[in-house]
């Protein structure tokens, strides 16, 4: 697995710098004292406890300063680079699922602030998401409205130095446990009837977890253990100055598809470090398996599989790297972090389900590595985008 990564490593899409952040990253996963797996048993409040253990142990260690823009905010450095993030999330996924999540949500969580945020707002948040200090979440869907943004039904009304939210948002991630939520919402007047569509009013702001108003409406258990929550407004006052983007001219909508823009194809990664873990784990188990006389390898049947995996594996790493090398040149990537997103999730989940193959009887056993890995990946292919989402996407932007 190690030396497949370092192989595309190797790829013009990569830096110096790249190999060496892998290098030093994989070093530090074998030997650090790092959160043990957790049981697929755990109980909600050691969820909880195991997710802040990742987020502080990897604040701690430095990793997290790639998640936030802005040296003078603790951050790596001044803008966030996506191939940064993807190979983080990367070899992150390949060791744990919840070390990836508990990085991905310091970024994407705090994403919109480093895009857009006042001077003010990101001196009293990024440093303390780089620091692992403060857990924070990206709150965007509801329960009529996911993928379709425009059905949004959370209002603000502004009311003199504050604003007022009502509504809810649901399946979001680290709901519970964060400290601070990036909450959008459809910007309301009074007398003004909400309009039923569109997202030319939608707006952003950040809310603390202990807001007047605010509360946790309902934990959500999942088939891969992550804190979710669905999340109410009731009056919830939120000062002025911790608005991100008014709703005129769309400029919430757009700047939560600029922060999506930059994670999406960091999904892609996380996704491909699950497979990659899965195709090292089949090998494994292929090469190691004693099946009517000879190896489970010397059987066609299982070579030919192999080979199905290895390419589902390197087809998604070329598409992923691809979208994060453009972007970091500078370039919209709307097309191509969709392609990466689609292919890497749909081509992880086949790859995964075929090491529980190769693994037999062994390989739905709880906790065993390719159980966990059969867990974690379905959500992938639905959060940030379902794969369906993901097809619009692409016809959409070659149809223009």
């Amino acid at each position: 697995m190690v030396d497949a990564v370092a192989e595309a490593l190797a790829w013009p899409f990569f830096e110096p710098r790249h190999r060496e952040l892998h290098a030093r990253l994989s070093n530090w996963l074998a030997e650090a004292k790092l959160p043990e797996h957790l049981s697929p048993h755990a109980t909600q409040a050691e969820l909880d406890a195991h997710c802040r253990d990742w987020v502080r142990a990897l604040g701690q260690a430095g990793w997290l300063r790639h998640a936030v823009a802005g040296r003078e905010h603790g951050g790596e450095s001044d803008t966030l680079d996506t191939r940064t993030l993807c190979l983080l999330r990367e070899t992150l996924g390949a060791h744990d699922g919840l070390a990836d999540f508990a990085f991905a949500m310091q970024g994407l969580g705090s994403g919109a602030i480093s895009l857009a945020g006042s001077p003010a707002l990101k001196a009293r948040y990024l440093p303390r998401v780089a620091s692992g200090e403060a857990i924070a979440a990206f709150a965007l869907s509801e329960p009529d409205a996911g993928s379709d943004v425009a059905a949004m039904a959370t209002t603000a009304q502004r009311d003199g130095e504050a604003w007022v939210l009502n509504g809810e948002k649901t399946w979001i991630s680290n709901g519970g446990i964060a400290d601070f939520y990036v909450v959008f919402a459809r910007q309301v007047a009074p007398g003004m009837t909400p309009e039923a569509r569109g997202t030319g009013r939608i707006a952003a702001f950040v809310v603390d977890a202990d807001t007047t108003g605010f509360e946790i409406a309902e934990r959500i258990d999942v088939m891969a253990p992550h804190p979710l929550a669905r999340l109410a407004f009731r009056e919830c006052r939120v000062p002025a100055a911790n608005c991100l983007a008014e709703g005129e001219n769309g400029a919430g909508f757009k700047l939560a598809m600029r922060t999506l823009d930059v994670f999406r194809t960091s999904v892609a990664a996380a996704a491909l470090g699950f497979a990659r873990r899965a195709l090292a784990e089949g090998l494994d188990r292929a090469v190691s398996r004693s099946m009517f006389g000879q190896r489970l390898a010397d059987l066609q049947l299982t070579q030919a599989r192999l080979a199905d995996m290895a390419l589902a594996v390197d087809s998604a790493a070329l598409l992923t790297y691809r979208a994060a090398w453009r972007r970091d040149q500078g370039h919209t990537v709307t097309r191509e972090a969709a392609m990466a997103k689609l292919a890497a999730t749909e081509n992880a989940q086949r790859v995964i389900d075929a090491a529980v193959q190769l693994w037999g009887g062994a390989g739905v056993r709880s906790g065993a590595v390719v159980e966990r890995l059969y867990r974690d990946i379905r959500a992938l292919r639905i959060y940030e985008g379902a794969s369906e989402v993901q097809q619009l996407i692409i016809a959409r932007e070659l149809l223009k």
